[in-house]
């Protein structure tokens, strides 16, 4: 697709980790008239509200990165909540960038969507073929429902609605609440507070033993202009109608007890690290198939190590301002 730098292009969700990497992104590639939309501007849950914006502003293109996000004490505490404000973010959104006649949007959805048994590395086909992980479930199935609500536009209405879902995210922005991040910022958190407080131990959830892919937010902005610009028919040549979604990640996973290790150094945590396997370690493996996006030409450039340095020195900068 031909870059056009003077539409209009909306960022759902700007102040959110992705949001606002995205916002980086189209920025740095010369956009000039990017528009952005979150909570402070208007309540997403509320459909009139999204409605009204999108009558009163002429977009172009929507990137709908915003969403309840948190780990997994996070989603077994919040379940309801998880749920049904992404079901009603999504829908809000899309429903209203179609009336309002867009016909660009890429929707931002999660690894989670894919059963908890999948194969690995998971590949896009194994959406809906099995049961998911437990822990996270009311989100996950949030998250199906976005990538179905605009597989349903393309068909009906003839929109390029088009769905990325991404792997484990960590970078600038990121939530570091206490209970409710994920495990880099959690992690990031504990050994900064433990290096400052001087304790000897660090303890974790799980055995350690789980292994994760992890992709610098970043990456995943690039990723989703590279996918948002793709022309429509390299677009549909490498999905299906009822498959339109596009896995982006590393294809590189480690344990948690290697991510934990390499936080260590990073934040220069010299002393021990115990896992707690009586707290929940969730899926054994998360691991995707890249081989669609890299054929359609993007790979992830950031190593594990050089980006959670950068989220590091990020935190350092921001912790007493950051989420959490």
């Amino acid at each position: 697709m031909a870059r056009n730098l003077n539409e209009a292009v909306l960022v759902v969700g700007h102040r959110g980790m992705v949001g606002s990497a995205i916002v980086r992104r189209l920025s740095d590639l010369g956009y000039q008239n990017i528009l952005t939309l979150g909570r402070e501007n208007v309540d997403l849950l509320d459909q009139k509200a999204v409605r009204a914006y999108f009558d009163t502003h002429q977009v172009s293109q929507v990137y709908l990165a915003a969403a309840r996000v948190g780990g997994i004490h996070a989603n077994n505490t919040y379940p309801a909540d998880f749920i049904y404000d992404n079901l009603m973010i999504q829908a809000n959104v899309i429903e209203a960038a179609h009336r309002a006649g867009v016909q660009k949007l890429l929707f931002l959805g999660s690894s989670c969507i894919y059963p908890k048994l999948a194969e690995q590395p998971m590949k896009e086909e194994a959406l809906l073929t099995g049961t998911l992980e437990s822990t996270n479930e009311p989100y996950a199935i949030a998250k199906i429902a976005g990538i179905k609500l605009c597989e349903s536009y393309n068909r009906q209405h003839g929109r390029d609605y088009r769905s990325v879902m991404p792997t484990n995210l960590y970078g600038p922005h990121d939530n570091y609440h206490p209970d409710n991040s994920h495990v880099i910022p959690a992690l990031l958190r504990r050994f900064h507070d433990a290096v400052e407080q001087s304790v000897e131990e660090v303890s974790i959830w799980g055995s350690g033993k789980p292994m994760r892919e992890f992709l610098h937010v970043d990456d995943m902005a690039a990723a989703s202009v590279h996918v948002m610009e793709l022309d429509g028919e390299v677009y549909k040549a490498n999905t299906q109608p009822m498959l339109s979604h596009i896995n982006v990640g590393t294809g590189i996973d480690c344990t948690i007890r290697e991510l934990a290790e390499t936080i260590a150094k990073v934040t220069g945590f010299k002393g021990t690290l115990s896992f707690d396997a009586s707290k929940p370690d969730g899926t054994a493996r998360k691991l995707m198939d890249v081989s669609r996006l890299e054929s359609m030409g993007w790979k992830a450039s950031i190593e594990l190590e050089d980006g959670l340095r950068d989220a590091y020195q990020w935190f350092v900068v921001n912790r007493l301002e950051v989420r959490g």
